[in-house]
């Protein structure tokens, strides 16, 4: 997936995304019902018509042909964020992730406890190489 890819997310269609990266299959129905549920009530067919849009562009699979349809995410959160924050990252830090970092720590406004978070994190993280 390519940053035009990440970039052809609208809010609304980014927002069901989510719905379906917290649950499993579901239908469209059960789609509207979590979003209403998370204080964002849509129309059923509002919802339809993004998971359709979703479908063409490649972010949902459809299970099955049997009405209603079951829809599951075919791009994980993972992949998607790590599109959008790399173009990002590209096309506001001119590739420099270490800007990005300094942009979102804002060093003036770290307290003790978040460096001693931040630094955990880190630890956590060589161990890993």
């Amino acid at each position: 997936m390519g940053p035009k890819d990440a970039e052809l997310l609208t809010e609304r269609e980014l927002e069901l995304m989510h719905v379906f990266w917290n649950g499993q299959e579901m239908t469209a129905h059960a789609a509207r019902d979590r979003l209403e549920e998370s204080g964002r009530p849509l129309t059923y067919t509002t919802v339809a018509n993004l998971c359709r849009l979703l479908v063409e562009k490649g972010f949902l699979k459809r299970l099955g042909s049997a009405r209603p349809f079951t829809f599951c995410a075919v791009k994980s959160f993972r992949e998607v964020s790590a599109t959008l924050v790399s173009d990002m990252v590209t096309r506001l830090f001119r590739g420099s992730r270490e800007q990005l970092i300094l942009h979102v720590l804002n060093p003036e406004q770290l307290t003790p406890e978040k460096r001693r978070l931040l630094e955990e994190l880190l630890d956590e993280e060589a161990g890993d190489e």
